[in-house]
C-alpha cells in the first residue's frame, strides 16, 4: 500500500462509486430472478416451466462483472477507512457493517429462502401448494449442502478478508505493500493489464468445473474463493492511491473496455460448448471480467457521477435490498409458476415486485429506524407532516 496520504476523495466520484453499487444491487435480483428461467446449466433447483435462451446469456453476462465490481469497490472503501481510522479502526467498522448484519439477518433470510424454496418445489412436483417434508431443497450448483450462507457469502468472505487486511496493515511494515499496489496500478492503467490480471485468476479457478469460481457459501470457505476475490480486493485498494489517474482513464476508455469484453465472452460460450480445457474458459471469462469492471467504473463515472434522487435512494437501500431479495425471487417464482405467461414476462413481474417489496419494506421497517443504523451507520429523520393548524384564508 502506497504511504503517502492520498487526497480525499471528490464528493462527485463518490456519488459515481454509490450510483455504482445501487445498479450492481439490482442487477442482483435480475440475476436471481433469470436463473429461474435458464434454459440450460440453471444453477439453482427451482426452474419455472416457462424459460428462454435469453436468460442464459443474460445471467452470465451479469455475473462476469458483478461481484468483481463488488470487491473492487469494497476495497476501495478500506482502503479510505484505513486512511481515515488506522487499521483497528477500519476493522471494528467493518465488524459492525459486515459480521453483525450477517448474525442478525442471515438465519431469517435462510428460514425464508427454505420455505419458499419448498413451496416453489412442491408446485413444481404436485402442482398444488404445500410442504412436502420428504423433498430435500438441493443447494445451487457448487455451494455446500446444507447450512451455507447462501448469497449472504459476499458478506462473510468479504468480513474475512477486512479483517485478514487489518492485521496486515497494523504488523506488517508499509514497504511490503508498495511494489504489490504499484504493479497492480500499473496493470490497472496499461492496455494489456487485463490479461495480465486474468492469469492468477486462470491459476485459481482450475479445480472448478470450466475454470470458472463459484462460491460455495461454506462458513469455512477454501482458500480458492479467497485468492480469487481477494485480488479484486486488492485491486480496489490499490486504486483509491491512484484514483485520480485511474478514474479519469476509464471515464475515457469505458466505450473499448466495454466492446472488447465482448469478444472473450462469447469466446467463452463457444470454448465450453467445444468442451475446451479449463485453461482457456477461464482466460477468456476472466478477462471479460476486467474488462467490463472497469468498463462498469468508467461508465458510471462519466454518467452518474452526481447525486441523484432514484439512485441515491436505491444506494441507501442497496444493503437491504441484497440481504432480503433472494427468497423473495422464490416466492414470486411459486407464484408465477404455471401460469399461462410468456417467460420474459414472468421475468419482468418478479423483477418489479421483488424490487417494489425491497424498497417499500426498507421505507417502513429500515430508513427511519435502528436497522439502518446498524446496515448503514445512519437513520434517516422523518419527513416533517404539515401542520394540522394552518391557516386558511376566508373566500
Amino acid at each position: 500500500m502506497e504511504t503517502r496520504p492520498a487526497p480525499d476523495p471528490a464528493p462527485a466520484r463518490l456519488y459515481a462509486l454509490d450510483n455504482l453499487r445501487a445498479l450492481m444491487m439490482w442487477l442482483g435480483i435480475v440475476l436471481h430472478v433469470g436463473i429461474i428461467h435458464m434454459v440450460q446449466n440453471a444453477p439453482l433447483p427451482w426452474r419455472d416451466d416457462r424459460r428462454t435462451a435469453l436468460m442464459d446469456l443474460v445471467v452470465p453476462f451479469i455475473h462476469a462483472f458483478r461481484m468483481p465490481v463488488f470487491f473492487i469497490l469494497a476495497g476501495f472503501f478500506v482502503a479510505l477507512l484505513l486512511q481515515s481510522r488506522g487499521a483497528s479502526g477500519m476493522a471494528r467498522h467493518r465488524a459492525m457493517r459486515l459480521a453483525l448484519p450477517f448474525v442478525v439477518f442471515w438465519p431469517v433470510v435462510y428460514a425464508a429462502s427454505v420455505v419458499f424454496a419448498l413451496l416453489y418445489l412442491h408446485r413444481i412436483q404436485h402442482g398444488t401448494w404445500g410442504m412436502d417434508p420428504n423433498v430435500r431443497v438441493k443447494a445451487p450448483d457448487g455451494q455446500e449442502a446444507g447450512l451455507n450462507t447462501m448469497h449472504m457469502w459476499f458478506l462473510w468472505v468479504l468480513f474475512i478478508i477486512c479483517m485478514l487486511t487489518a492485521v496486515a496493515a497494523r504488523w506488517l511494515p508499509k514497504s511490503l505493500w508498495v511494489v504489490p499496489a504499484r504493479v497492480l496500478q500499473g496493470l490497472g492503467g496499461a492496455w494489456w493489464g487485463p490479461v495480465v490480471l486474468a492469469l492468477p485468476l486462470v491459476a485459481v479457478g482450475l479445480g472448478h468445473p470450466f475454470g470458472l469460481m463459484r462460491p460455495s457459501g461454506r462458513f469455512l470457505p477454501p482458500l480458492t474463493e479467497f485468492l480469487h476475490n481477494g485480488l479484486f480486493f486488492a485491486f480496489g485498494l490499490a486504486l483509491f492511491h491512484q484514483q485520480w489517474d485511474l478514474f479519469a482513464l476509464y471515464k475515457r476508455r469505458w466505450p473499448g473496455y466495454a466492446i472488447a469484453g465482448v469478444v472473450p465472452f462469447i469466446a467463452t460460450g463457444a470454448l465450453m460448448e467445444a468442451k475446451a480445457a479449463a485453461v482457456w474458459t477461464g482466460f477468456a471469462y476472466n478477462l471479460a471480467t476486467w474488462l467490463w469492471s472497469f468498463a462498469a467504473i468508467g461508465l458510471a463515472l462519466r454518467f452518474l457521477d452526481k447525486r441523484h434522487a432514484v439512485l441515491g435512494y436505491l444506494a441507501d437501500s442497496s444493503y437491504w435490498v441484497y440481504l432480503i431479495h433472494m427468497p423473495l425471487t422464490i416466492g414470486f417464482g411459486a407464484l408465477l409458476y404455471g401460469t399461462p405467461l410468456p417467460a420474459l414476462a414472468k421475468i419482468l413481474i418478479n423483477i418489479a415486485a421483488t424490487t417494489v417489496v425491497c424498497v417499500a419494506t426498507y421505507h417502513l421497517l429500515v430508513r427511519f429506524t435502528w436497522v439502518s443504523v446498524l446496515l448503514n451507520g445512519k437513520r434517516h429523520p422523518r419527513p416533517a407532516r404539515p401542520s394540522s393548524g394552518a391557516i386558511h384564508a376566508s373566500p
